[in-house]
Order: structure tokens, then sequence, then C-alpha cells
């Protein structure tokens, strides 16, 4: 054989046994922006108002599943959209009474804690704002589980100004 054949079987054997590489580089790509979304469940536990204060399972269960999209600018910044259909259930019979449209700003506070800043725009005629503290309890490689502590402020609808606590958990990916 001539010297091009042992020239090209050597390199073919190099190749194929992984010490010669003859793809190119991989470049690092930057990791921001990021998206990431998540789904969950919102259990409200408390409203005050002048008009008093409201519990949930007080006559009525309201729960929300929350379902938003994050697009993280960089590892501090984010924004998020989530939208909440909110059930009720009472007397035996329930219904979904409410919709949620909740855009809002994501700040990293380290140590898996992040503060989202949400605008609240309701179907029932209310707006408000509600300020989000999540924290990361358990991170996997493709998912993490999540705890959140939302006090949500409502106006409008001639209803008296609200504030609330509630308690989320859910999984985001």
């Amino acid at each position: 054989m001539k010297r091009t054949t042992y020239t090209y079987l050597i390199i073919l054997t190099l190749v194929t046994t992984g010490f010669v590489s003859v793809a190119p580089a991989q470049t690092s790509l930057p990791a921001y922006p990021k998206v990431t979304g998540y789904v969950g469940i919102i259990h409200p536990i408390v409203t005050f108002s002048k008009d008093g204060t409201h519990t949930n399972f007080d006559g009525a269960y309201v729960g929300g599943l929350p379902t938003g999209i994050n697009i993280w600018k960089s590892s501090g910044i984010g924004f998020s959209f989530e939208v909440v259909p909110f059930i009720r259930a009472a007397d035996g019979t329930s219904k979904m009474n409410n919709l949620l449209f909740h855009p809002g700003l994501l700040l990293s506070l380290g140590h898996g804690f992040v503060l989202a800043s949400r605008a609240a725009f309701e179907t029932s005629g209310r707006y408000g704002v509600t300020p989000v503290l999540n924290k990361t309890i358990i991170k996997k490689k493709d998912y993490s589980y999540y705890i959140a502590l939302p006090v949500p402020a409502r106006f409008g609808n001639n209803q008296p100004a609200a504030i609330g606590v509630g308690f989320q958990f859910g999984i985001a990916f």
C-alpha cells in the first residue's frame, strides 16, 4: 500500500478511538437569557379587609393552579408571566370563579430564594399587586420543587381593599 493509505488508516484509527477529534471546538453558549416554566397549587390562607377577616375553609374552599413562564435576563433578574385559574368549592359544588393574570419582575436573593413582584389583574374585576417570596427546596438536574409565600393586595370592583396571605408549592422545570 502507498504511504498515503497508511496515513489515512492511522488518522481514521486515532479519530475513532478518540485520540484525535475532528469536530470543531465547542464554544460555551451564554447561560442567559434562560427560559423556565412551572406549575403549582396555591392555597389562600387568610384575607384581611375592613369587612373583617376571611379564612379559607370557612364555608368554602378556594384553590388555584398557577402556571407560568420565567425569562431570566441574568442570574439576578428576570421577567415572569403567570396565569392562575381559581376553583371554588362550596355546598357540594365547585366552579372556576376567577382567572388571575400575573406578570412580574423576578429578583434572585441568593441561596434558592427569589422575590417575584407581580401586578395582578383578575377577571372578577379586582386588580393589585402580589409580592411572592419563593424558595427552591429540592433541586434536581432537570427540575426543582419550590414553596412560596404570596401576599396579595387587591382593590377595585366596589369592594374594600384587601390583603391576604397564601401558601404555594410546585415544580419548576
